[in-house]
């Protein structure tokens, strides 16, 4: 009779690490007019992307994807960078967590690692997509969801801008992304010792290229600081 034992030296699954299948390719799609679109991929809580004006299709194109926090959708979270998104010409991609937070925050890599891999590979199929600029973003819990997942997949995504995370869960690493982690230093949901400066030391002693940036604030976004983390991620696009 066959054990039904788990074999403690079995490789781990990566989808359970939080590996993610989506990779850029050519677009077989049309390309979606400006404005904002729910991507009619899910019947609840659809992903939305944000399409600035004079996007040409066939050239690379940079893409930011948007986490929302804890309790929290898209609608919420898009006005931190939606208007760099306009301004700038960047696509903006907002999915939104089947549950009120991130699988990951809750129980671990599953249905909302499946549902951004369905969304990236929607707005693939419509735009060509720099990967040498495809960042993931968030706040609180969204940035804590950038941070792992953006660790998780650094051989996809080239940068990673980090407000408030409250911690980070790796499993694999892979690639090397440049990160930009910001923390308000009044911050008494998420304390900026237990969190950012915790992490700041990891990251960089992990050999990450690391923009590290405390300011004077409360546990929300900084506009001054995410006009500054835009930069970051856009700085070498047009060199």
């Amino acid at each position: 009779m066959a054990s039904s034992a788990i074999d403690p030296t079995a490789p781990l699954d990566p989808r359970l690490a939080g590996r993610l299948a989506f990779l850029p390719r050519l677009p077989t799609k049309p390309a979606l007019p400006p404005g904002r679109h729910a991507l009619g991929l899910f019947e609840t809580r659809d992903a939305i992307l944000c399409v600035p004006d004079h996007v040409d299709p066939r050239l690379p194109t940079p893409l930011v994807v948007l986490f929302h926090g804890g309790g929290g959708h898209a609608e919420k979270i898009l006005p931190m960078l939606e208007g760099h998104a306009k301004a700038r010409g960047f696509l903006l991609l907002a999915p939104q967590s089947l549950y009120p937070t991130w699988d990951l925050v809750i129980v671990g890599n599953g249905p909302d690692r499946e549902r951004l891999d369905q969304a990236l590979a929607e707005v693939a199929d419509r735009f060509l997509i720099d990967p040498r600029h495809l960042a993931f973003a968030g706040h609180s819990d969204g940035g804590s969801y950038a941070l792992s997942l953006g660790l998780t997949n650094g051989d996809r995504v080239s940068h990673l801008i980090v407000s408030s995370a409250g911690f980070m869960s790796v499993q694999v690493q892979a690639g090397a992304p440049k990160i930009f982690l910001s923390h308000g230093t009044r911050d008494e949901q998420i304390g900026i010792d237990r969190s950012a400066r915790t992490h700041a030391r990891l990251l960089k002693g992990a050999g990450y290229d690391l923009t590290y940036v405390e300011y004077d604030g409360p546990h929300a976004y900084n506009p001054d600081v995410v006009a500054q983390a835009v930069n970051f991620f856009l700085g070498d696009f047009f060199a």
